[in-house]
């Protein structure tokens, strides 16, 4: 099995240690588990998704950090800050997700300037790579763009 054949919505490899990906099922976590994922950095806020993630994650020992972005006003320095460090100790491979990554794009484009130095142009390409969609004009606001 393979992260990939889990069906995880909207998934994708940005390198070799983190997957960014809409929010999967508790089976798609269970078999990302077994294909050797081995932490989850949830973007929802608690109860978005309509089950107890946060208990899932302890059941199948998956390491799991949440950090809610329940909307754009949530995207913030500090946020990106939180998942720049969440990633740096997360056992490797991360899973980043929300509901259809598009929180997940503005966060990473975010933490891509903010927190790495890149580029404002550079930081929005990366947020695409990651699934920003929908919130491409806040954060091109808060790029500077």
């Amino acid at each position: 099995m393979t992260l990939e054949s889990t069906g995880i919505p909207y998934l994708t490899q940005l390198d070799d240690d983190i997957w960014t990906g809409g929010q999967p099922s508790p089976q798609q976590f269970e078999q990302a588990k077994a294909a050797g994922l081995k932490s989850v950095i949830n973007l929802c806020p608690a109860g978005e998704c309509g089950w107890d993630q946060q208990a899932l994650m302890a059941q199948i020992d998956l390491p799991y950090v949440c950090i809610p972005v329940a909307a754009a006003t949530d995207l913030s320095p500090e946020n990106a800050k939180i998942l720049a460090d969440a990633l740096e100790s997360a056992p490797k491979p991360t899973l980043v997700h929300c509901a259809s990554s598009n929180r997940v794009g503005a966060l990473f484009a975010l933490k891509a300037h903010l927190v790495d130095g890149a580029d404002p142009s550079d930081a929005l390409t990366h947020g695409h790579a990651a699934g920003l969609k929908g919130l491409e004009g806040t954060v091109r606001h808060m790029l500077g763009l």
